[in-house]
């Protein structure tokens, strides 16, 4: 009896500590390979230069993002004329889809849900938003990142007419309201809320000093010498501070589906503004740092030139970029970024699935109203292969 009244808590223990250390595993990969003298020295690369060039961009860029999103108010007289016109209704939904991140494109999907918005709308965001591979876009090449969602904010407007003008306003509207979400709730244990509010106060710290520093370094500055460090102390330290990151992150949510392992963690309606930026910035910054490693090992270990290889395949790579850009969730887009920054696949490749992609705001859309998101997804695919290949054969 006594071994049993002791058993019960251990297994529950047993079970939070498996879930939690399904994300555990990239970080303790890493710490594997710091202390591997053979993997050692390319470890601390990729680390530094995932959080000096890709984390801090996005983390001011998300502190801008959210800061803004605090401010505006969607409750306004607007609304009014939305919900009259589908003319403006696209337009809405297509510059809400351009916005960085998905947020813009989960508010399009419950305004469907609830009649508000038309079908037509729920294409043009769905074609028009890239999700958080739009940070690391704008980061490390912003003017390709602005072109892009210039792109796919006008093909967005054009699909989304176009729908509206074939089916109708109220084509596969849900015959009863749903709830919201559950990408919109937040539901931690003690542990997972205290990991978020220390991934904020990492963040509300350091958001400032790593992009100052992360600008110098993009102007090739000399970092070491001008703040009289030791050489190489700007790397090791970018390192540490990018396995901090992600260890934060690898302790805010378990893993209990293919979703919690893509996706944005969902966010509490209290959290601060440094708490949003830390866990879309930490998501974000993982899988940046998964992609290139799995790009910089191979092609150490193996010798493998990644692109070279490619460039056989290039009349295809749009066609993988499109359908790629089809599986529900931002972190397989992700990675199909950093393989474009890496000059392993074509800018053509990279427009198909930024245009093909719906980010996190699948998940939503699967969940209320599953017949409306599969057709959506088919028809965001169709403009996302007209433009990748019409690119391909003018400009590569």
């Amino acid at each position: 009896m006594t071994s049993q009244v002791k058993s019960a808590p251990l297994q529950k223990l047993g079970v939070r500590w498996r879930l939690a250390n399904k994300r555990l595993i990239l970080p303790v990969v890493l710490m594997a390979m710091l202390a591997a003298p053979a993997t050692r020295e390319l470890t601390i690369s990729v680390l530094a230069d995932a959080f000096w060039q890709v984390a801090a961009y996005v983390a001011i860029t998300l502190a801008l993002y959210h800061w803004l999103s605090q401010k505006l108010n969607h409750q306004s007289a607007f609304t009014v004329r939305l919900k009259n016109s589908r003319h403006y209704q696209v337009i809405f939904a297509s510059v809400m889809g351009a916005l960085p991140g998905c947020g813009g494109a989960i508010i399009v999907i419950t305004q469907f849900v609830r009649g508000q918005l038309s079908f037509g709308s729920v294409v043009a965001v769905l074609t028009a938003t890239m999700g958080d591979a739009a940070f690391l876009l704008l980061a490390a090449q912003p003017a390709t990142g602005l072109f892009m969602i210039m792109i796919g904010l006008v093909v967005g407007m054009l699909s989304g007419w176009l729908v509206d003008a074939i089916h109708g306003r109220t084509y596969l509207h849900p015959q009863r309201q749903e709830s919201a979400p559950s990408c919109c709730r937040k539901f931690s244990s003690h542990e997972q809320a205290t990991a978020v509010r220390l991934q904020g106060a990492f963040w509300q710290w350091l958001l400032i000093p790593s992009a100052v520093i992360a600008v110098m370094g993009s102007f090739q500055l000399n970092t070491d010498a001008l703040l009289h460090l030791p050489e190489g102390s700007i790397t090791v330290l970018g390192a540490f501070f990018a396995l901090a990151a992600m260890l934060l992150w690898s302790l805010s949510r378990d893993i209990q589906g293919y979703q919690e392992t893509v996706s944005e963690d969902a966010k509490s309606e209290k959290a601060s503004l440094f708490q949003r930026v830390a866990q879309d910035t930490n998501f974000v910054t993982t899988w940046v740092i998964g992609a290139f490693l799995c790009f910089e090992v191979t092609m150490k270990l193996t010798g493998w030139d990644i692109a070279a290889s490619l460039s056989h395949w290039r009349a295809a790579l749009p066609l993988a970029g499109v359908l790629i850009g089809l599986i529900p969730g931002c972190g397989p887009q992700i990675l199909i970024t950093s393989f474009y920054l890496h000059g392993a696949i074509p800018l053509s490749a990279q427009l198909g699935n930024a245009l093909s992609n719906d980010g996190d705001a699948l998940f939503p859309a699967i969940a209320l109203a599953p017949k409306a998101a599969l057709i959506a997804t088919v028809y965001s695919s169709l403009p996302a292969l007209f433009v990748a290949y019409s690119y391909y054969y003018f400009f590569e």
